[in-house]
This record gives C-alpha cells, sequence and structure tokens, in this order.
C-alpha cells in the first residue's frame, strides 16, 4: 500500500534521514520525496511510502511525529508517481492539441496525477449566461454551469475558498480549491478533497504551468 504523506520538518542536514529512519520502525519504505516549500527554516516535503498491508496509516504520523519539530501536514493513499517530467510531457501533448475542446479535456484529464490533485475542471468564464463547463476530470464533481463570480477576469492563479461564492459541488468533502486563467477566457479549476490548502509555491506552479499554455497557444 502506497501512501502521500506531507510533512513539514526542519530544514537542516539530517532531518531527512532521521525522519526515513523513524518511518522504517514502521516498515515504511520511502519511494519518491518531492520538495513542496521552504520558510523561516521549516521545509514543507512530499514524501511517498509504501507499507506492509496491515499497516494502519496512523502509524506513519505517529512514527514521523515522534521527532521534535516533524508535522504531518496530510496523509493520504497515493496511487501515482512523482515524475516532473510529466508535467513537461502534458505542456507538450495539450499544446499540440490546440486550444479547443480535445485540449482541455485532456488537461482536466491528466493534470490531477501531476499536480498531486483530486480532480480539474475547465470553465468557460466569459460572456452574460454564467460560467460554461468545458471539460470535467474523471474525478471532477457533477457541475453543468452556473455563476462563479470570483471567476470572471482572473488574471493569475490563486487559491479559492467559501467566501468566493463557488459552487458547493466544489467544496464537498472539505475540498481545497486553486484557479488560474487558460486561453480564450477559459479558466482552469483544480480539487483536493480533504486538503491540505494549497500553498504559495504550488500556487506558483500552478501559474507557471497555466502560463506556458497561455504562451504557446497565442503564439
Amino acid at each position: 500500500m502506497s501512501y502521500l504523506l506531507r510533512v513539514m520538518l526542519p530544514d537542516r542536514p539530517g532531518s531527512l534521514g532521521s525522519l526515513a529512519v523513524a518511518l522504517g520502525t514502521v516498515d515504511a519504505d520511502i519511494v519518491s520525496l518531492d520538495v513542496v516549500d521552504r520558510f523561516d527554516g521549516v521545509a514543507v516535503d512530499d514524501i511517498v511510502v509504501e507499507v506492509p498491508h496491515g499497516t494502519f496509516p496512523d502509524a506513519l504520523i505517529t512514527a514521523a511525529e515522534k521527532l521534535d519539530g516533524v508535522v504531518v501536514d496530510s496523509l493520504r493513499p497515493f496511487g501515482g508517481i512523482l515524475d516532473a517530467h510529466r508535467e513537461l510531457e502534458l505542456i507538450d501533448a495539450v499544446a499540440a492539441a490546440g486550444a479547443g475542446a480535445r485540449a482541455a479535456r485532456m488537461l482536466a484529464d491528466e493534470l490531477p496525477a501531476v499536480l498531486r490533485v483530486g480532480w480539474a475542471l475547465v470553465v468557460e468564464a466569459t460572456g452574460d449566461a454564467g460560467c460554461r463547463l468545458v471539460a470535467r476530470g474523471e474525478s471532477a464533481p457533477m457541475w453543468e454551469g452556473g455563476e462563479v463570480s470570483v471567476l470572471r477576469g482572473l488574471d493569475r492563479a490563486t487559491a479559492l475558498d467559501d467566501d468566493d461564492d463557488v459552487p458547493a459541488e466544489w467544496i464537498s468533502m472539505d475540498t481545497a480549491l486553486a484557479a488560474a486563467p487558460l486561453s480564450s477566457g477559459h479558466v482552469l479549476v483544480v480539487g483536493r478533497p480533504g486538503g491540505p490548502s494549497f500553498r504559495p509555491s504550488e500556487i506558483a506552479r500552478i501559474g507557471y504551468l497555466t502560463g506556458i499554455l497561455r504562451s504557446l497557444h497565442a503564439s
């Protein structure tokens, strides 16, 4: 069984090694690691671990948080891979598909695995008839369209919250949301059911990705 842990730990030599040893006490094997953020002497890492069948997920949290300064921000089952090359491959494939419905469907289907989110939607936020659904990823909530004022005129990647008057379907299961403008009035919306919230570095990453796609489609 594989799990994705997001951990906050002291950003100093030896911290990751100590964490690996601690996780090893519950027979967890680190498969891959991605540095999400660094700030004020703290590192935020996404770590994929494999554990034997029958190991309770809580054992991972207990083992990690025995170390001073280590906090498990989230823990969830993981069925994908951490591979930065997939991001570049997706950009290339979406760019080759053009700016139409096919590209939007590809983005909604493939982006969740790249960004480690639960689902993605592409929405058209132009005109006077509310926002129109363009593409829905396999795990995205059922939503056929409606007014979402926060998406109109969106000019940069941003985290969304309950105060932004987003559809109830999007925030069920305590889902963290982020959105970013694409080309032709389209907006990418991504959700992470159960959290954690999107960190500034993750919002920046979404912004870089969508910015590249806008530039490619404008050329």
